[in-house]
């Protein structure tokens, strides 16, 4: 399995208890979503080691207490503390209309209804109180808050993310 075949599930945070539970950082809209997951890929050196999964239990916050298959003790435990955790692209329901999952829009050109094409995609800021849409618009960065209204259409055909920023807000960078 390849980093590139995968998307980012969240990461090992820790040690939970002493008999080689840990701790994951489920870093997803909703974490009740995996709450029957029965494998992870794990970032071991640099490759995605898969890791078969005894027991979950949910907690709050995004985080959830694992026990995997073969992780017996502490020492086994705190070798997998801090490490990244994947699942595969193809487990993720396709998506249609304005929703969209983060990772799949990098890339994507943005176009904004008033202003025409924008830029490239870079990456979606995933801040708790405002998300972030940032845009390389030849070299210029700009930054687009996530506020109601503002995805007009995903065209994943076109690679296209069609949106209506707030009225003034893209000439503040560009112009």
């Amino acid at each position: 399995m390849q980093k590139a075949d995968c998307y980012h599930l969240g990461y090992i945070a820790k040690l939970h208890g002493f008999k080689g539970e840990v701790s994951f950082f489920l870093d997803v809209t909703d974490p009740f979503e995996y709450e029957r997951l029965k494998q992870v890929y794990v970032d071991v050196n640099g490759f995605l080691t898969p890791f078969f999964i005894q027991s979950i239990n949910l907690r709050p916050k995004g985080f959830a207490t694992v026990k995997f298959e073969g992780v017996e003790s502490e020492n086994d435990a705190q070798a997998l503390v801090r490490k990244n955790l994947y699942l595969p692209l193809v487990d993720l329901p396709q998506l249609s209309d304005k929703n969209f999952y983060d990772h799949e829009v990098v890339g994507f050109e943005l176009v904004d209804a008033s202003h025409g094409l924008v830029g490239v995609i870079q990456q979606i800021i995933d801040l708790p109180v405002n998300p972030l849409i940032q845009v390389d618009a030849k070299g210029k960065e700009v930054l687009i808050p996530f506020v109601k209204g503002l995805i007009q259409r995903v065209d994943r055909e076109n690679k296209t993310l069609h949106v209506q920023a707030p009225e003034g807000l893209i000439g503040i960078y560009l112009d």
